[in-house]
């Protein structure tokens, strides 16, 4: 016997929530499949790949960020300290480093579990974390993968607060 006993007929597919939500903010997108939707988003570092997958079997909307900043082999460890320590920061969702590609990606997901219905709020609440975290510690994979930087002193400099503007 699960924990959850609930089953519920689902009466609109997540996925098309989450189109609807990209097509009302004029966003590029694929759908691939019933169940998944690519969209490109350009952001203020760079440009995102987000997918969005039902995971029926586990009642799931599945989010996966990712951005162009493939790892190469000899930066591998230090970037995977850097998603150590970027991961203690954060609340919700988290990074990984996607083995086949070698390319940083942030992970969140939805739980629908019982036939719960995906709002817009919810779907773009999951999206804004997941973009505002690619943002806020993009540099600092770059730090790492491009200038050499050790992971603790990337990570001092992306979490480096300025006021103001000159």
């Amino acid at each position: 016997m699960s924990l959850i006993d609930l089953s519920g007929e689902r009466q609109i597919n997540p996925v098309d929530v989450v189109e609807r939500l990209a097509s009302v903010h004029d966003w590029s997108f694929d759908r691939a499949a019933d169940d998944e939707i690519t969209i490109a988003i350009a952001g203020r570092w760079s440009d995102y790949q987000v997918s969005f997958t039902w995971m029926h079997e586990i009642e799931a909307l599945h989010l996966a960020c990712a951005f162009d900043l493939k790892v190469p082999e000899r930066r591998n460890l230090e970037v995977r300290q850097l998603l150590s320590h970027i991961n203690q920061q954060l609340w919700v969702g988290h990074f990984d480093l996607w083995p086949g590609e070698s390319l940083v990606m942030f992970r969140h997901a939805l739980v629908l579990a019982g036939g719960v219905a995906a709002s817009g709020q919810q779907c773009e609440a999951v999206l804004e974390a997941a973009l505002e975290a690619c943002e806020r510690y993009f540099q600092a994979f770059q730090f790492v993968v491009w200038a050499g930087k050790a992971a603790r002193e990337a990570m001092d400099a992306a979490m480096f607060d300025t006021s103001g503007e000159a």
